[in-house]
């Protein structure tokens, strides 16, 4: 995006389109393992471990006021990968205009990840669809079962190892 000087010379504006994330670095660098902008996206590699205290700042803050969770998903990087799993936030602030990705890693022994439900209501369901279809389960979510498969499915479905007929 560009716009003119007082002397009609353009000049480059920062797209408002994302938040300032320096100051996520700042206050939470011991939770951030990355900040990557690609595609015009940015992209906050956090750790599980108080992942819920960061989520709340950037719901509660006012300079982000990312208050509706627009879509939690899961991300399967392959049987090969360490570490296997993604649970990605995809945050939107209405106040703002701001989007903003949090992706936390997870090791496919270890698929566990705080439930984000208390933040935003909305992850209730979404947590579910990512436990039925990756196996990733969300520590403290009050009805974790299937919500897309039959209950007494076995295995899940959007892994990259789960064979093409089933089981």
């Amino acid at each position: 995006m560009s716009e003119q000087d007082k002397a009609g010379n353009l000049v480059a504006v920062k797209s408002q389109r994302y938040a300032d994330t320096s100051v996520l670095r700042a206050d939470f660098g011991h939770l951030i393992e990355e900040i990557r902008e690609a595609a015009g996206e940015v992209t906050v590699i956090a750790r599980r471990e108080g992942i819920i205290e960061l989520l709340t700042f950037l719901r509660d803050d006012p300079r982000f006021g990312f208050d509706y969770l627009s879509d939690l998903s899961g991300v399967d990087l392959g049987e090969f990968a360490s570490p296997r799993f993604a649970v990605a936030y995809h945050l939107y602030s209405l106040d703002h205009n701001h989007r903003l990705r949090i992706k936390v890693l997870l090791e496919e022994d270890d698929a566990v990840i705080p439930t984000a439900a208390g933040v935003w209501s909305a992850a209730n369901w979404q947590e579910r669809e990512v436990y039925d279809m990756f196996g990733v389960h969300f520590d403290g979510h009050p009805d974790l079962r299937r919500i897309l498969m039959p209950a007494d499915y076995e295995g899940h479905p959007l892994r990259k190892d789960f064979p093409i007929k089933g089981y």
